[in-house]
């Protein structure tokens, strides 16, 4: 007799139910949003059962519910912060966790960028400004701001502020950064501090995940440093 394939138990929005197919050519699963019961009622009849959970979404993964999953192996996060996660309860229980890396770091770069661009040229303001007929009757609308020679910094330079600095550097920006340390081999200025990145900047960018270090990283004394007209983007992880 073939072995069974592997129980997962899969937490996603309704509307993501193509992730299904490919899982199920491979595994059994058990999806969460299928049921209106309470998670441990819907749970119990498989508790034991279930070897992995793919977690697609802020799921909270915490000892209480690592509790009802004697036979849990694998956590898969499709995000890259696992901080939904009890990574020290998993390790404890010997249950290993899986993220989604550098996977979204080139289309998080492209969505800071354009952020950056649709702000400083007021795009959606405009667009209201056009669908609401207000062209032809109050005239052009207000010029933007141009994002050429503006002075970027970027908190958090790993993987995806690199790739923000190297989007940025064609529109002649000029690049600082705030790191957990400075990086030898890069070019761009270096601030020890928030507070003087943001006072040497036009921009902030955030790019640091949200853990103890990094709450409420841009306090008041860093908006003020960076003044009333300057621009915050945060693309960080968390919260």
């Amino acid at each position: 007799m073939a072995e069974e394939s592997p129980l997962v138990l899969v937490h996603r929005p309704p509307t993501m139910k193509y992730m299904d197919e490919p899982l199920t050519r491979y595994y059994r699963i058990l999806t969460t949003h299928t049921s209106s019961d309470p998670l441990p009622l819907f749970l119990s009849p498989h508790a034991s059962s279930v070897r992995a959970v793919v977690s697609i979404g802020r799921f909270k993964i915490d000892a209480g519910f690592l509790s009802r999953l004697p036979s849990l192996q694998l956590i898969v996060c499709t995000s890259v912060g696992t901080d939904h996660v009890d990574l020290p309860e998993c390790n404890r229980r010997g249950i290993a966790v899986t993220n989604a890396g550098g996977a979204y770091s080139e289309d998080v770069a492209d969505y800071a960028v354009g952020l950056l661009i649709s702000f400083l040229r007021r795009i959606p303001a405009a667009d209201r400004y056009v669908r609401s007929g207000k062209w032809a009757r109050c005239g052009e609308f207000q010029l933007g701001i141009k994002l050429s020679g503006k002075r970027v910094g970027i908190l958090g330079l790993g993987s995806i502020g690199s790739l923000i600095a190297k989007r940025l550097e064609p529109f002649g920006c000029i690049i600082s950064y705030n790191s957990t340390s400075q990086k030898q081999s890069i070019p761009y200025q270096y601030y020890p501090d928030v507070v003087s990145l943001a006072a040497n900047s036009d921009v902030i960018i955030l790019c640091c995940a949200l853990n103890d270090q990094t709450r409420h990283i841009v306090n008041r004394e860093v908006m003020e440093a960076l003044g009333k007209k300057g621009v915050i983007i945060n693309v960080g992880r968390g919260g």
